[in-house]
């Protein structure tokens, strides 16, 4: 498993969050971002600055990104291309994409980008809060668990 991270948008906490995984369980972590990015100095972390323009950072996910592997973002878009390549899709704020939920999150996602275009002001997403942090974390560990059972431990 290799876990990418759309990290233009995604909270700095979360980052954090997912450096002290990649050391614990030396799954490789690649966050991508049309800026630059510091990242701590373990081997299995790197970050790839991309272009600027509209989804070069999710094209280049979507492009890499393998069966099995994990994708934290906001993004439901990317997230519907990354199930439909066999990928998982893990929001900052712990809501785990699937194919059961994903056709409703691009419909809802698509429904309030029509009311904008329309003028109606829907404001956005809550501030990311302590119970997202920690719905993240859990939601991580469970995926983790199921996903590398033996991370961290070597014998």
């Amino acid at each position: 498993m290799h876990i990418w991270v759309d990290a233009d948008a995604c909270p700095g906490v979360i980052k954090e969050i997912l450096y002290r995984v990649a050391a614990r369980t030396r799954l490789p972590l690649t966050l991508v971002a049309n800026q630059w990015l510091k990242t701590p100095p373990y081997p299995g972390i790197r970050a790839i600055q991309v272009g600027q323009g509209f989804d070069v950072a999710d094209n280049y996910i979507a492009d890499n990104v393998q069966a099995g592997d994990l994708v934290i973002t906001a993004d439901i878009p990317l997230a519907a291309s990354i199930i439909e390549r066999g990928g998982l899709a893990l929001n900052p704020r712990g809501e785990l994409y699937s194919k059961e939920n994903i056709r409703q999150s691009l419909d809802m996602r698509n429904f309030m980008d029509q009311l904008r275009s329309s003028g109606v002001e829907t404001g956005g997403p809550p501030a990311f809060s302590q119970a997202d942090r920690q719905a993240f974390a859990n939601q991580l560990d469970r995926l983790l668990a199921r996903r590398v059972p033996a991370a961290g431990n070597s014998s």
